[in-house]
C-alpha cells in the first residue's frame, strides 16, 4: 500500500505540474535549444517560449544571469525550478514528465543513448561555439578557425558512426526516437548547413537523419519556425 500510495503521490504531483505552462528561454539557431524543443514536442509538452537574442547580447543581461550565471540558452523554468543545460533539462524532463519515454527501459541501449547525447554535448557542440570560433578568429583567422570546428566535428561523428552502427535501425537505437535521436539531428543539421561537413563519411548517420527529416515533432522545433527567427 506505500509503494502504490507514493506512486499516487508522484502522478498527482505532475499532473499538478504539468497544469502549469513551461518557460523555456531560447535562441532559434541554438542547436541546443532545439534539442529541448524537440524533446518537448516529442513529450506533447506545451510550453511558453521566451526568445534571447545571443547576438545582442541580451544572455548577459542580469535577469537571465539569474537564471544561468553561464549566460548560455537553453533554460526551462518550471514554476519554482529552473533547469540549465540542454543534458540536465532532458534528464529533469525524463523523471518529472515519463510520458513518452526518451530513454529505453533496457540497461544497454539506455547508456548507449545516454552516450552517444553526451559525445554531441560534451565533444563536439562546445568545440563549434559561436563564442569560441569568434576568438580564435581573432586570434588565427576565419579559414583556422573553420578548420578547426570541421576537424572536431568529423572527430566527433565518426565516434558517433561507430558507436551505433550494430544497433542502428530507423533511428539511432532502434524503431522509436530516443534521446540520442534528440541530440543527433540538430547536430546533423548544423554539420551540414554551417560547417559543410559531408556526410557520406558516415553512412549510419546519414541514413538516420533521412528519417528524422520526416518527422513532424523535429519540424515544429526547427530553428526556422519559431518566433524569433531571422528569415
Amino acid at each position: 500500500m506505500e509503494a502504490s500510495s507514493e506512486q499516487q503521490k508522484k502522478s498527482e504531483n505532475s499532473s499538478s505540474s504539468s497544469s502549469s505552462k513551461l518557460l523555456l528561454y531560447s535562441y532559434w539557431q541554438s542547436s541546443c535549444s532545439w534539442r529541448v524543443r524537440f524533446a518537448l514536442s516529442l513529450k506533447g509538452l506545451p510550453y511558453e517560449y521566451k526568445p534571447v537574442n545571443i547576438t545582442k547580447g541580451e544572455q548577459f543581461s542580469p535577469d537571465f544571469k539569474r537564471l544561468n550565471p553561464l549566460h548560455f540558452v537553453p533554460v526551462l523554468v518550471d514554476g519554482e525550478i529552473v533547469v540549465s543545460d540542454s543534458y540536465a533539462i532532458l534528464q529533469y524532463l525524463e523523471d518529472k514528465y515519463p510520458q513518452r519515454p526518451l530513454l529505453p527501459a533496457d540497461p544497454r541501449l539506455k547508456a548507449l543513448n545516454l552516450q552517444a547525447a553526451s559525445i554531441i554535448n560534451s565533444n563536439i557542440q562546445p568545440l563549434h561555439m559561436v563564442s569560441l570560433l569568434k576568438h580564435l578568429e581573432e586570434k588565427v583567422g576565419p579559414e583556422e578557425s573553420l578548420s578547426f570546428a570541421q576537424l572536431n566535428i568529423e572527430k566527433g561523428l565518426l565516434a558517433l558512426e561507430m558507436v551505433l552502427k550494430d544497433f542502428a535501425s530507423r533511428y539511432a537505437t532502434g524503431d522509436e526516437v530516443y534521446m540520442a535521436d534528440v541530440f543527433l539531428a540538430p547536430q546533423i543539421v548544423v554539420s551540414t548547413t554551417r560547417f559543410n561537413i559531408n556526410m557520406s563519411k558516415f553512412p549510419t548517420l546519414s541514413r538516420l537523419y533521412e528519417s528524422y527529416k520526416i518527422l513532424p515533432e523535429l519540424e515544429a522545433s526547427s530553428p526556422e519556425r519559431q518566433p524569433d527567427a531571422v528569415h
